[in-house]
């Protein structure tokens, strides 16, 4: 019998602890709010992977079309035998396109969902047998780390799926810095950001017809139910999108039906009827507006890939100074 591929495996997960710190400590703000993180659990991660399909959600599909394009100039871009390291690498599906061609030394996936983060590594081993795969549980937004970060590989952080927009844009810039310390000297950033574009293709996008990201956003309060001490009932709230055009961003909430009180733990949280708890921000850019945010960050475009609707980019980033 064939054993399973084998995947390094580093367990950083933050636990338990930090999601019931994380929803007392935003449920105590005005106005209320939780961290986009605690969005992907194994349910989580799975309704984000549907989501990805759906027709309204261009984004992956769009970066998936601009990857297959350039795949080629991008591998040439970032030389032999480096360190490919994905942050939120979800299912791995992205990162498939670039293997072939880029045919790394090594590759480590680094996510906040450990079940789904081990049975995409396992995959990616058994699918690609010359690959050293590592993988990492941790929670990248908040200190990022490598348990493997060998000195003699050059490393290529691949930062898929416009993830960099739940930032807020100063917390954006100093994950950026961050990262630099783990590039230098001479790696390099591969990284998708959603483009600024008419609003009622956002609105679409956050609001599918099928309902997906309706059911991933209620599955954040399915998750504080299952996991912390509380009477919270997922049903008495519903999911509200849109676009804040002042803010240039698409803005998540889970509204209130109704007044009521809401115990987790030991403390109670007070909700109005149609209070929200907001869940998630995702900023989108110009192109300018990114490369700009780049350069503050210490970073310079050596390459940016758009699609012929300007829905999409690609940008390959190198750094400029020491961090």
């Amino acid at each position: 019998m064939n054993s399973a591929p084998a995947v390094r495996f580093y367990d950083n997960h933050p636990g338990t602890a930090s999601l019931r710190d994380e929803v007392l400590r935003g449920l105590a703000l005005q106005p209320k709010m939780i961290p986009p993180k605690f969005f992907y659990d194994r349910r989580g991660s799975e309704l984000f992977d549907a989501i990805c399909g759906v027709p309204e959600y261009y984004p992956t599909r769009t970066e998936i079309a601009l990857l297959q394009a350039h795949a080629k100039e991008i591998a040439a871009l970032a030389g032999p035998e480096c360190l490919l390291i994905e942050l939120g690498s979800g299912a791995s599906k992205k990162v498939r396109l670039l293997l072939e061609t880029l045919q790394p030394s090594a590759y480590m996936g680094i996510d906040i969902s450990k079940d789904f983060l081990l049975n995409s590594a396992r995959q990616l081993a058994a699918d690609y047998p010359w690959l050293e795969v590592h993988a990492a549980c941790a929670d990248f937004s908040h200190t990022l780390h490598l348990s493997y970060c060998p000195s003699h590989f050059r490393k290529l952080a691949f930062f898929p799926g416009s993830t960099i927009g739940n930032f807020e844009p100063d917390a954006a810039m100093t994950f950026l810095k961050q990262l630099r310390k783990i590039l230098w000297p001479d790696g390099a950033l591969l990284i998708g950001v959603d483009l600024k574009k008419d609003s009622a293709i956002l609105h679409a996008a956050y609001n599918d017809a099928q309902g997906v990201t309706a059911e991933f956003n209620l599955n954040l309060l399915s998750r504080i139910q299952n996991e912390l001490d509380t009477n919270l009932n997922p049903v008495s709230f519903s999911h509200q999108a849109f676009y804040n055009e002042d803010l240039g961003r698409i803005e998540m909430h889970l509204m209130s039906q109704y007044a009521q009180r809401v115990r987790v733990e030991n403390c109670w949280f007070s909700f109005a009827a149609g209070e929200t708890l907001h869940t998630e921000s995702s900023y989108k850019y110009s192109v300018a507006e990114f490369h700009q945010l780049a350069r503050r960050a210490g970073y310079q475009a050596e390459q940016v890939w758009t699609d012929t609707q300007q829905f999409f980019s690609i940008h390959y980033l190198r750094l400029t100074t020491p961090f």
